[in-house]
């Protein structure tokens, strides 16, 4: 078998929303290796203006595309499953599989990212997020398909509108607010365990939605070259809406922009949208150029969009390999440094004093870390997409 052949895997998926998929998943390791590795890793603010420099905030911006990217698209993966299944298998799939993400996210993507046994701290990031809005769209894909695109064009545009509402303390009310639409902490047990929500559901449900209405584009029988126009449309018009509500500043974002002495800087406010939870203006900035690259992508098959659709196939289990991997080696890196490697067990008292604060390495060493990783983690994509695509018949692989 020739080179060419060897990269490919048979399959019936469509190959430009995995290499979209497969992209996301790439960048978004860079994110991951930059908290792990870069100085003033974990808790430093790439992003903050006053401390920034263009190269940084650039690795951080160009992250953002990822989330967004990951669950627009795992709405899109719902409907193309679900036209080769009936509604109600449907519905069971997506509640099944969302109440196993949120149990994943809370177990295995936590230790993850704490290495702390104990799960003391308990920080609900995009698998959760994902998990939760599988849950809610298993019973909204039952409404008529105008009546869900509306209401997921609702929930983007609108929920900016709720940004004036913020609560305060461990209530109940306010703790089921945080899970809404306020990033927050909550402290348990006088201390002793820590609750984060870092990604409030309802705009990531709004994104999914979209995702699932967007799949009608890609129904088997669906033109291209139609699709392709639509994809078109989608993106400038994204985009110019973008910068259109970003130069107003009047709604979209809680962050507004603003000029600095540096025309560049003045440039990084104006893309320094807000994620958590993500704008209307945020989600624009993303999901438009995500729409060109869609159309861009979609006859082209080379080498590399072969080894980005082998990683799109299999997100799920990239996204738990590629965490334990990073903060793995983010532990020969504190030894480097001369620092205790127990310092990244993340406990909720290291969590809130921001303890690795100064420490890391420079920029150009997270690049070289975080293309190890990718290199590292294909051969096993590539193998574990060809036990998925050789082993239709076993219904648990599709929940990883």
């Amino acid at each position: 078998m020739n080179e060419k052949h060897s990269m490919q895997i048979k399959t019936n998926r469509i190959q430009s929303i995995d290499v979209l998929r497969g992209l996301a998943m790439v960048i978004m390791a860079l994110d991951h290796v930059r908290d792990y590795t870069n100085t003033s890793y974990l808790f430093g603010d790439p992003t903050n203006l006053d401390t920034t420099t263009p190269a940084l905030f650039f690795t951080r911006w160009i992250t953002h595309f990822c989330a967004p990217i990951f669950v627009f698209l795992a709405g899109t993966s719902a409907f193309l499953y679900g036209s080769k299944t009936s509604k109600k298998d449907l519905s069971k799939f997506l509640f099944t599989r969302g109440i196993w993400l949120v149990f994943t996210e809370l177990t295995v993507v936590n230790l993850a990212w704490t290495f702390d046994v104990s799960l003391s701290l308990h920080i609900f990031q995009v698998i959760w997020a994902i998990g939760i809005c599988m849950m809610f769209l298993a019973g909204l894909i039952y409404l008529p398909k105008k009546l869900l695109l509306a209401l997921g064009l609702l929930i983007v545009i609108g929920h900016n509108s709720l940004d004036s509402i913020t609560m305060q303390g461990n209530n109940p009310l306010s703790v089921l607010w945080y899970f809404v639409h306020q990033q927050n902490f909550v402290s348990l047990n006088n201390g002793e365990s820590l609750m984060f929500i870092a990604y409030p559901f309802l705009p990531w449900l709004g994104i999914m939605i979209c995702g699932y209405c967007f799949g009608y584009f890609y129904q088997r029988d669906f033109d291209t070259a139609t699709r392709k126009n639509w994809l078109l449309l989608f993106s400038f018009g994204s985009i110019f809406i973008f910068v259109l509500l970003r130069s107003m500043n009047i709604y979209g974002d809680l962050a507004p922009w603003n000029t600095h002495d540096s025309s560049v800087f003045s440039f990084l406010s104006f893309l320094n949208t807000t994620k958590y939870p993500p704008s209307l203006l945020y989600t624009l900035m993303t999901i438009g150029p995500a729409m060109f690259f869609l159309y861009f992508i979609e006859s082209v098959k080379n080498i590399a969009t072969n080894m980005l659709a082998v990683i799109g196939r299999v997100p799920f289990f990239y996204y738990i390999l590629h965490l334990y991997l990073i903060h793995f080696i983010s532990l020969i890196g504190l030894a480097f440094l001369g620092e205790d490697w127990k310092e990244l067990i993340l406990t909720p008292a290291r969590f809130n004093s921001g303890y690795l604060l100064g420490k890391g390495f420079d920029l150009w060493v997270t690049y070289l870390i975080w293309v190890l990783v990718v290199l590292i983690l294909y051969p096993f994509c590539k193998m574990f997409a060809q036990y998925k695509a050789n082993n239709k018949d076993k219904w648990w692989l599709s929940y990883l």
